[in-house]
């Protein structure tokens, strides 16, 4: 007989086992996730609205903001729901949709951490102007 079992839901491990705790962390969740829309709802209205930061060094800090605005909007909400409703459970679908997401958006902020180091390193790097011209 052929094994026919399927998960089609996780269940979560709890941080803490008591309600008052547990409302605790939902606090501490909720301050983070603010103070990162709102560091980061900064930065997108501060180089969109001002023309002088429309540079290459604000361009790459604007979608690093995008990035991680999306990045912890992955993870975040569903953990805090799942708090505040005192609920363990998440789908199957929705597990492999964070961890995707996640991974995904991960990536694409070291990536452009990369390029911004690239960028950095080209800015800095001694410009040798006319060559054998020069002499």
């Amino acid at each position: 007989m052929p094994n026919s079992s399927s998960v089609s839901e996780f269940l979560l491990l709890a941080f803490a086992d008591t309600r008052e705790l547990q409302l605790l962390h939902f606090g501490l969740f909720l301050g983070i996730y603010l103070a990162a829309l709102l560091g980061n709802g900064l930065i997108l209205t501060a180089v969109a609205c001002n023309h002088r930061l429309h540079t290459p060094m604000y361009f790459f800090l604007l979608n690093l903001a995008i990035l991680d605005l999306f990045c912890i909007s992955t993870t975040l909400p569903k953990a805090m729901a799942n708090i505040l409703w005192d609920t363990r459970a998440i789908s199957y679908e929705g597990c492999a949709a964070q961890v995707f997401f996640l991974v995904f958006l991960v990536g694409a902020e070291y990536f452009l951490l990369t390029v911004m180091a690239y960028d950095r390193y080209l800015g800095e790097k001694p410009q040798h102007v006319g060559g054998a011209q020069g002499q």
